[in-house]
């Protein structure tokens, strides 16, 4: 995600991401599945640990000696679905001004941006925000020797708890925003996305995005307000890979969150209740009985068409392994998915065709999306519904079902092939309160997969449910 960006747009090149998302649970499958109870402070991998912070925040910490490096990642559960109604991109512009620059406090001297910014060269420190729906996520790449790791904490520490927020940056940000916002407007995919997301999630946080109005009504108090309500301690999930010990990896947490005040202060109380501030999100959003179409009008040369419902939350697991078996024969396994065979191969009505999961912390969508000539729009449309009704009623064959997992486990070693992946595959984990051991059986649950378990979540999972389809094109859909 380019930090410096409100534009909300899933476009193709993300379904990688956005498929090879891991995790969930569900209601009943019927192979037996191997026990995955989290356990307490170390894994199966003697350097894997879990512990709690003095604060009140999770952590996982994996050993890497091989590099001289820390890898740390903070999740916040300070999304844009904490976002209050009116403010929409409050949560956004919190995260982007957290970097920009630290207020004097105590005797601390403040930093301006660029102030931080060398502070950060001088260390070689690579940092980096960006914030979700559910989440802001901060990842933060360092030396593992001590006088670096020490000034590089030290100053995440100031980060977190001390926010300068100057108003002259502020309103640099929010107007940077509104530019970037007017700018993806104009493009067919943005439209897309922002229509399918609106119309799946109608009365829920996840269906809120943010305008021109919205960010033009945002003010520095919101901002302090927002950081001062929702980045706790106690809201905050750490992981680290590195190379230091556990000891260590303890030291790293709690002088990261020597600064954060684990109460808001009465300032910030009453702050948070004149803005509307939620402590609590409502149900979980569901899919309608009615299948929709939303068509839009744009000058586009081709038709962006983009179908979707709400599917599976992040804690489903017993489902998320059959749904994730099932997505890479539908439409996730590139150009031997079923999707691609009858949209490409068969009638040449796109390059590219796709299905995608994307769990979250409640409901988390189902996405199908493709490009096609204006004229096809409607006949691609009917293609891939019926191709889903089949897939759905059937299940995929045999000989699908063996080449999947067999793609997926062998794929599965790629995930982690690095620190940061491994990095960023903790961390959701640890943020979603997966269990602690959820890789180390992720093979384990795709190879029991059955067709059985397949047909039984599709059905259970789509039957009764409407999909919402969105057509972009320049001429009006079916």
């Amino acid at each position: 995600m380019n930090t410096r960006s409100f534009a909300i747009s899933l476009t193709l090149g993300l379904y990688l991401f956005l498929s090879s998302l891991s995790g969930l649970q569900a209601n009943e499958v019927s192979a037996p599945k191997p026990t995955i109870e989290p356990t307490a402070n170390v894994q199966s991998k003697p350097s894997l640990s879990q512990f709690v912070s003095a604060k009140n925040s999770r952590v996982l910490f994996q050993q890497a000696p091989d590099i001289p490096m820390i890898d740390l990642a903070i999740e916040i559960d300070a999304g844009s679905r904490w976002d209050p109604e009116g403010l929409e991109g409050l949560a956004d512009l919190t995260a982007q001004m957290a970097m920009a620059g630290v207020r004097s406090e105590a005797n601390r001297p403040a930093l301006s941006e660029a102030e931080i910014g060398e502070a950060w060269a001088d260390l070689a420190v690579e940092q980096s925000i960006s914030t979700s729906r559910d989440r802001v996520s901060l990842r933060f790449r360092f030396l593992s020797d001590p006088k670096v790791r020490d000034a590089a904490v030290a100053l995440i520490a100031r980060v977190l708890a001390e926010p300068g927020m100057v108003e002259s940056v502020f309103e640099r940000e929010r107007s940077t925003g509104i530019a970037s916002l007017k700018e993806s407007l104009a493009r067919p995919q943005t439209l897309a996305t922002r229509a399918l997301w609106q119309a799946m999630y109608q009365g829920h946080p996840y269906g809120a995005l943010f305008t021109e109005a919205s960010l033009q009504a945002l003010s520095r108090d919101h901002l302090l307000a927002f950081h001062g309500f929702y980045w706790k301690p106690e809201r905050m999930s750490i992981a680290i890979v590195g190379n230091l010990g556990l000891s260590e990896a303890k030291q790293v947490v709690e002088r990261t969150q020597a600064l954060l005040k684990p109460n808001t202060s009465e300032r910030d109380q009453t702050l948070a209740t004149l803005t509307n501030f939620r402590s609590s999100l409502g149900p979980a959003p569901k899919a309608g009985q009615s299948a929709s179409t939303i068509t839009i009008d744009h000058p586009a040369s081709q038709a962006h068409i983009w179908i979707g419902l709400p599917l599976l939350a992040r804690h489903e697991l017993d489902d998320y392994f059959p749904l994730l078996v099932a997505n890479h024969v539908l439409g996730g396994g590139g150009f031997v998915s079923r999707l691609t065979k009858e949209i490409r191969e068969k009638r040449g009505m796109a390059y590219s065709v796709f299905s995608a999961i994307q769990p979250l912390a409640q409901t988390g969508p189902f996405f199908l999306g493709l490009q096609t000539q204006g004229a096809q729009a409607p006949e691609a449309v009917k293609v891939v519904n019926e191709t889903l009704a089949d897939f759905i009623a059937q299940g995929p064959s045999e000989e699908e079902l063996v080449a999947a997992k067999k793609n997926l486990i062998g794929g599965f070693a790629l995930r982690l092939d690095s620190n940061r992946k491994l990095l960023d595959n903790l961390a959701g984990v640890n943020f979603y309160r997966l269990p602690v051991n959820y890789l180390d059986t992720w093979t384990d649950r795709i190879d029991l997969v059955t067709q059985e378990d397949i047909q039984n979540v599709l059905r259970q999972r789509f039957e009764g449910r409407g999909m919402v389809t969105v057509i972009v094109a320049g001429q009006p859909g079916p």
